[in-house]
């Protein structure tokens, strides 16, 4: 048993191959083969088949046991080879994520994915050191672990108990300490590498025990400020030793292990496939927290949780609760302590394996005691809570956390009598279905008090579905049996799967009990189920199905019934309009063949082969029916072609089912007469030839076919359809692909057999048309050529001399003769015309790809290597990167002319090369470039072939990661690069095309600044709002500065995606309408273009717009989705699509009532500037304003903005900063709180317009903000600061409104503004006045109903504050001689204060009014108050100044003294149920001339 090292015995697979050829093998990517013979450029696998050489990498391995039981070992290093297995796991449930629509965890995954890609490459690439190795494999295991756990491949905990001294609690277990888990299965038939490896693990201890309940989550997050790493003297060690094979195998080949007493740990969860006879009963109980209250007592509790599981009787069930495989189960569970806290935090998982038959009538009991820290054995018990295990309904409890009820109860209570608390409601689900509870209880809920624990049920018998169980438990509702059946379909994919032996065996059952009655049901849901296998989320489930017929399947009556309704539908395909059940039970043809056969079996099994005959007749009578529905004239029902295509795909696996029943022949003849049915014209419809040719390939592809005796039975229908369509010209791939097949298998034939009839019968068929496809095929330049030609090489090579003689006997005159043998003659003429070989320039194309790999290839990326080495590899050979890109240079200096062949299809390759970072290597590279675009200039008059592709490879190239910070100044303006050529701004500069040229180096070089910071962003792990902000700052640079349409809309896209993750609805919308926008409503076709299928550009446009009203409706900015609705409502009326029209309005019309209905809250806005020049380009030295999440107040946006650039200092003042903080190496951010300015005051100042309309006005297409700094400017009075208080308004203006395409946009313009007291004391009090108005008016007009809290606040407010100062300090700072004297020019904005003071009285007089119509009994008192207190206010007002006007005109020295008090009568004039306040004021004023000429004197 020599071990050596094979080199050709171990391949990795480098592409898939889809084993489309006789004997060929179906392999993935990523896939490891053994090789067992090479042959002709394919190779000879070890599992019986073969594939293209090309297909493979060769992969070092050692080879044991030499011969026919020897046994490969890869290489590679072991965790390698581990993060391949798991990453081919992954990908398949990655994509099952997105199917179920788990966003969030489809994102998670995705990133964990690609840092396992790049560290297995960094591993791979041979050049870290030692401790480098260490470190990347320490964080390949972290990421495994991780996505492991996150995917639901965590296991049951394995408990061991330790002594102070590190040995076992229990003396027998020394050496006993084992555990065996389930680490992955794959397939059925799982396969792990078998090794030992011993670990130690350092222990952490939590700083904080409130943290331990996540304590993995931290250390796995590097949240190193809640843990710490004890003295290295404390650790675990372990060993893991690896075994291959299921479950049974590892029991059978390491009987020792099992001998000790090793403790079986499973997965939490099923596996990926659940066999038939796997049978689990597990539950799943994790303690998640509580909240208690302190009880009177001046310090939090000390809780203790103990949970009991009971049965219908009140008995406490023994050794139902584990903590965990490795320790026995007990009775009872008593959680861990957490010192001085009402809510503890657990985070315990604990597994209840109750026996199924005492599931049913169980509940848990949560019992919560306070431990005494002074007495440590006192336990005070003050409250319980409890859940059933089961449902009335039958149904377990549900996946899901549950917020247990929490019932007051102390040390005396007993719990003997457990119906005393059974009959009150465990939760809030459980509340509604309860009895009516008698008023006096002796448990008391504590409804401030709440315990939460989640479950996952792990169970093979018993369901939380209530269809699902009515089926299984049919027999106990005998009247619903029909009703049962047809509900089935409701019950979801998991559950059917993870019950298929129990469902598939209630259905037979139920089919014997009354066929004639539950027949075409039972029928109906085996085909539901068949169907829901072939979905790409249970496809894995086939297997099962297939062990479940061939092992569990006992229905062996059930054959006549299946047939019968298959016929049933068939019969009826030519009736029907709606053929939804017939073309599902095509679908299902292959199992249900399957079923057939299998029940047949066993029938004459359990027979001995009675009525074998009338079996025969019913399905040659089925047969009838197939050829019956594909001889049918599809081509005016588009549902019948849908119908024929779903039998044609299912039809070639059944064959296999076939040949278990009939022999060969009689197969065959089934089949032909099957194929034979269909119609031999071409024109039905391209789609349904397509399906026609494809169920052909699929049958001489099978089994069936190999069979000589059964191949000339159907090589004539074959060929008579393939005839029919080379003769049309019309799907001329799928065609020769049959005809490679049918070539392929007769030339492997004629090596055992004669194959002369079937060449005959092929030269009869096909030759001539051959010819004739190959001359048209020619002179049309089709892309098929080569195939037809590999077509007719190989008949004319398997023709013999008897073939040819016979086909020149065929002819009937010399004028057939001749004609034939011009057509091959041309034919071959054409051959011999065509190029063998490539021209020169292709040549040179393999030249500069061999160049440009041989420069980045890993090997000689000396900045990788130690510096010791790198400087050996340099003395001895010289960079060998820029020698080769001199040979590089030199080649395409000599095309000369032919240069223009190069481009653009070498400007992605050669930007590759420039990727180097290698400052030599770069600017050979220059020269090339310019070239390019001097040739293209010279050809085309621009240059743009060679800008669109530069571009588009340069995105592409920097977003997968490559490229480095020297790589932004590539083609920077002021580069200085070395070496003997000039750089490609000196070149362009000496060129007729100088202003283009250097206007396009200067918008790459702009945009690859872009491009490395969105790279930077997506590669780090960065937070949303920069990866956003990254990402509009690159859309926005394609828009605007390059024009790059296809780019702009990828990113737009690319946006959308981001907020939709961040849950950012409306701003998706706003992001998705820019592409919107670009589209008209026009039929112009458009291609398919990134998850767009081909279509006009009206369907897109209405697509798009569907889809962003969807987005509006989730962040509940209705407003902006009405106006879409309304441009989508005339497009439909125009077409007169009323169905349409209809949806559309209720939309509309749903938005208007969710406006006035739904509650929708005020967000905050911040504005944050982001100084020093280590700020990301697109942030740096600029200040944005952020819409801010809801509820998020200033300190949280703070906390979030310094968690996301965790190196930045905060900035404690919001003065602009200076240029020292602008330019130095840091990270500063300025923060502070904006008040919105909106743009549509209109609606704001209408009184009728509802408060909730208003509110969206307030806050939304926003694009100024204010901020003001209150500031003295003089001496301040201590008296009244108001004299002195002056206010610094800045106002922001943004690039764009808020919302809109991300939550924070650029501050465009500041202006700043002084704001006089005076000025401020106006817009102050004015903004009271439209408060109250504001607030009035909903009273008044009934949209504030039952609570009047708000405008008692209100006025109380303001009366309150002009009582105590207010408004009283304004006319001491304002209204004063002194002050009117040394002002003269604020007599108009005194004026303008006295009227509004003048306007607030009368308002709060208003206010009061309303108060008193709506106020409640017994909040009078306060009612009083609030009179008093104004009487005191408007008095004390006109004490201190009484009001002046200056009568211009002839009344201009006449001064008249109005007292307000005197004006009541006037000021309480009502219109409906208040005073109108828009009209009082100015009425007022027009009365002073009367009022001077002594009216109202």
């Amino acid at each position: 048993n020599e071990n050596c090292l094979y080199l050709e015995k171990y391949f990795r697979l480098i592409c898939s191959f889809r084993g489309a050829v006789p004997q060929g093998l179906v392999l993935e990517l990523g896939e490891t083969v053994q090789i067992l013979e090479k042959c002709e450029g394919k190779h000879f696998s070890l599992l019986q088949g073969i594939f293209p050489a090309n297909y493979i990498h060769l992969k070092k391995a050692i080879v044991s046991n030499r011969g026919q039981y020897e046994t490969v070992v890869p290489l590679e290093d072991s965790v390698v080879t581990e993060v391949t297995a798991t990453l081919q796991e992954w990908a398949v449930l990655w994509k099952q994520l997105y199917v179920k629509h788990k966003v969030d965890l489809f994102y998670k995954l995705r990133h964990v994915m690609n840092e396992l890609i790049d560290l297995r490459r960094q591993l791979l690439s041979g050049h870290l050191t030692q401790d480098q190795v260490r470190e990347v494999k320490r964080h390949l295991t972290v990421r495994l672990d991780w996505g492991n756990d996150l995917l639901g491949y965590s296991n049951e905990r394995f408990m061991v108990r330790l002594n102070k001294n590190g040995g076992p609690r229990n003396p027998e277990k020394i050496d006993r300490m084992c555990a065996l888990f389930t680490v992955r299965v794959c397939s059925l038939s799982s396969s792990l590498y078998s090794s030992v490896i011993v670990v130690t693990l350092r222990g952490k201890k939590c700083n904080n025990e409130n943290e331990w309940c996540q304590i993995h989550e931290n250390i796995i997050r590097k949240s190193s400020t809640k843990y710490t790493a004890p003295s290295s003297n404390y650790g675990l060690i372990i060993s893991l030793q690896l075994l291959r094979g299921d479950m049974e195998q590892v029991r059978r080949e390491n009987p020792m292990i099992f001998n000790r007493g090793v403790s079986v740990t499973r997965k939490l969860g099923f596996p990926d496939v659940i066999m038939p006879g796997d049978i689990r009963n597990d539950l799943y109980l994790t303690l998640e927290k509580g909240d208690f209250e302190r009880g009177g007592k001046s310090v939090q509790k000390n809780i203790e949780v103990t949970m009991y599981v009971l049965y219908a009787d009140g008995e406490i069930l023994k050794d139902c609760i584990s903590l965990g495989s490795g320790e026995p189960s007990r009775s009872a569970y008593h959680s861990f302590v957490l010192y001085h806290n009402n809510s503890p935090r657990w985070g315990e998982i604990i597994k209840l394996p109750i026996p199924i038959d005492r599931f049913r009538g169980s509940h848990l009991r949560f019992e919560f005691r306070h431990c005494s820290t002074k007495d440590k054995g006192e336990k005070k018990l003050f409250g319980f809570a409890f859940t059933p295990l089961m449902r009335d309904d039958g149904t377990t409890l549900s996946d899901d956390i549950h917020e247990l009820y929490v019932y007051k109860c102390d040390e005396n209570s007993t719990f003997n009598n457990h119906a005393l608390y059974l009959g009150l409601p465990c939760c809030k689900e459980d509340y509604n279905g309860c009895p009516n509870i008698p008023s006096s209880l002796i448990f008391q809920r504590s409804t401030k008090e709440t315990f939460s624990v989640s479950t996952q049920l792990s169970s093979t018998k018993l369901t939380q579905n209530v269809d699902l169980l009515a089926l299984l438990k049919w027999k106990a509702y005998p009247d619903r049996v029909m009703d049962i059946l047809g509900r089935l379909r409701h019950v979801s994919g998991e559950e059917i799967v993870k019950f298929l032996q129990d469902i598939l065996d209630t259905l037979f059952v139920v089919l014997d009990d009354n066929t004639e009655k539950y027949g075409l049901l039972v029928f109906q849901s085996l085909v539901f189920i068949i169907n829901l296998l072939r979905d790409s989320k249970y496809f894995h489930f086939r297997p099962v199905m297939d062990t479940y017929i061939q092992k569990h399947f006992a229905g062996a009556l059930a054959y006549k019934e299946l047939i019968r309704c298959l016929k049933w539908y068939m019969d009826r395909s030519a009736e029907l309009v709606r053929q939804d059940h017939i073309q599902e039970a095509m679908r299902a043809l292959e199992y249900l063949f399957k079923f057939i056969v299998q029940s047949r079996i066993l029938y004459s099994r359990a027979t001995c082969g009675m009525e074998e005959e009338q079996f025969r007749t019913s399905i040659q009578e089925l047969f009838q029916s197939i050829r019956f529905v594909l001889s049918l004239d599809s081509r005016s029902s588009e549902t019948l072609i849908f119908t024929q295509a779903a039998l044609l795909n299912s039809f070639p696996a059944i064959f296999d089912e076939l040949l278990q029943m009939f022999t060969v022949q009689e197969v065959a003849e089934f089949v032909r007469g099957t194929l034979g049915s269909m119609p031999s014209t071409v024109h039905i419809g391209q789609s349904m030839d397509v399906v026609k040719l494809q169920s052909i390939a699929r049958t001489v592809d099978s089994r069936l076919f190999s069979f000589s005796e059964s191949r000339r039975i159907l090589l004539p229908v074959v060929l008579h359809h393939i005839h029919l369509h080379l003769r049309q010209q019309k799907e001329l791939l799928i065609c020769s692909g049959i005809l490679s097949s049918i070539f392929s298998i007769i030339k492997t034939s004629s090596l055992e057999g004669d194959v002369v009839e079937e060449v005959e019968m092929m030269v009869e068929s096909l030759l001539d048309v051959l010819l004739q496809t190959l001359l048209t095929i020619m002179s049309k330049s089709q892309s098929q050529e080569g195939e037809y030609v590999s077509c007719l090489l190989s008949l004319l090579r398997q023709m013999s001399d008897t073939h040819f003689q016979h086909l020149l006997d065929n002819f009937q005159s010399k004028d057939e003769l001749k004609e034939f043998l011009l057509k091959i003659f041309c034919v071959f003429r054409n051959l011999m015309k065509m190029s063998v070989f490539p021209r020169d320039w292709m040549v040179w194309n393999s030249y500069f790809s061999l160049a440009v790999l041989f420069i980045n290839q890993p090997s000689l990326q000396l900045e990788n290597a130690t510096p010791a080495k790198r400087k050996k590899i340099l003395d001895k050979y010289g960079d060998m990167r820029v020698m080769m890109a001199y040979e590089l240079f030199s080649m395409w200096q000599n095309l000369g002319e032919h240069k223009i062949h190069f481009i653009p299809g070498m400007i992605g390759p050669f930007l590759g090369v420039t990727l180097v970072p290698q400052p030599e290597v770069r600017n050979i590279m220059i020269p090339i470039f310019h070239d390019m675009m001097d040739w293209e200039q010279r050809k085309n008059g621009n240059f743009k072939q060679v800008e669109a592709e530069l571009i588009d490879k340069l995105d592409s190239l920097v977003s997968e990661g490559k490229g480095d910070e020297n790589y932004r100044e590539l083609f920077s303006l002021l580069t200085q690069l070395f070496g003997p050529y000039p750089s490609l701004l000196e070149k362009i500069e000496q060129e007729t095309w100088r202003e283009t040229g250097i206007s396009f180096v200067t918008s790459v070089t702009r945009l690859m600044e872009r491009l490395l910071d969105y790279r930077d962003c997506m590669k780090g792990d960065e937070t949303e709002n920069k990866k956003i902000g990254c990402t509009v700052n690159l859309m926005n640079f394609y828009k605007s500065e390059i024009n790059k349409e296809e780019m702009y809309i990828r990113y737009i896209h690319k946006l959308c995606d981001m907020h939709l993750q961040a849950e950012n609805y409306t701003e998706a919308a706003f992001t998705l309408l820019l592409y919107c926008e670009l589209l008209q409503w026009e039929d112009r076709p458009l291609r398919e273009f990134l998850h767009y299928p081909s279509q006009s550009e009206w369907q897109r446009k209405e697509g798009l717009c569907r889809k962003i009203i969807h987005y509006f409706n989730k962040g509940k900015s209705w407003e902006f989705g009405i106006p879409l609705c309304r441009e989508l409502a005339i497009q439909y009326e125009s077409l007169y699509d009323y169905q349409s029209l209809s949806w559309i309005r209720k939309m509309e019309a749903t938005y208007y009532d969710n406006i006035m209905e739904q509650q929708r809250l005020e967000p905050e806005f911040f504005r944050v500037g982001f100084y020093g020049r280590k700020f990301p380009f697109f942030l740096r030295n600029k200040e944005y304003v952020c819409r801010g999440h809801d509820y998020e107040r200033l300190e949280a946006f703070q906390q979030r903005m310094l968690s996301e650039f965790p190196q930045a200092i905060a900035m404690q003042h919001p003065n602009h900063p200076d240029d020292s903080i602008l330019q130095c190496d840091a990270q500063y951010l300025q923060i502070y709180a904006v008040t919105p300015i909106p743009d549509n005051i209109d609606v704001l100042q209408m009184d009728r317009v509802p408060d909730r309309i208003k509110s969206f006005y307030r806050v939304n297409n926003i694009r100024k903000f204010r901020y003001d700094r209150p500031f003295h400017k003089g001496p301040k009075d201590k008296e009244n600061e108001f004299k002195s208080l002056w206010i610094e308004r800045t106002t922001l203006t943004l690039t764009h409104s808020l919302p809109g395409i991300s939550r924070w946009f650029e501050v465009e313009r500041r202006e700043l503004v002084e704001v006089s007291p005076l000025e401020n004391a106006i817009q102050v009090v004015e903004n009271k006045n439209q408060e109250l108005r504001t607030l009035i008016s909903q009273y008044q007009h009934k949209q504030m109903h039952g609570n009047i809290n708000l405008l008692s606040m209100c006025l109380n407010g303001v009366i309150d504050a002009a009582v105590n100062g207010g408004i009283a300090r304004y006319q001491e700072a304002f209204f004063d001689k002194d002050y009117i004297t040394k002002h003269p020019a604020d007599a108009e904005k005194i004026t303008q204060l006295k009227e509004l003071m003048q306007e607030q009285v009368h308002v709060l007089g208003v206010g009061l009014a309303v108060h008193e119509k709506f106020v409640h009994p017994e909040m009078r008192p306060l009612h009083k108050k609030l009179i008093d207190q104004f009487q005191m206010m408007r008095s004390s007002l006109y004490h201190v100044s009484w009001f002046s006007f200056n009568i211009t005109e002839q009344f201009s020295t006449t001064i008249i003294l109005i007292h307000l008090c005197s004006f009541s009568g006037f000021f309480s004039e009502k219109n409906g149920d208040g005073c109108n306040l828009n009209n009082t004021v100015p009425l007022f004023f027009s009365k002073i001339p009367e009022m001077v000429a002594g009216k109202y004197c």
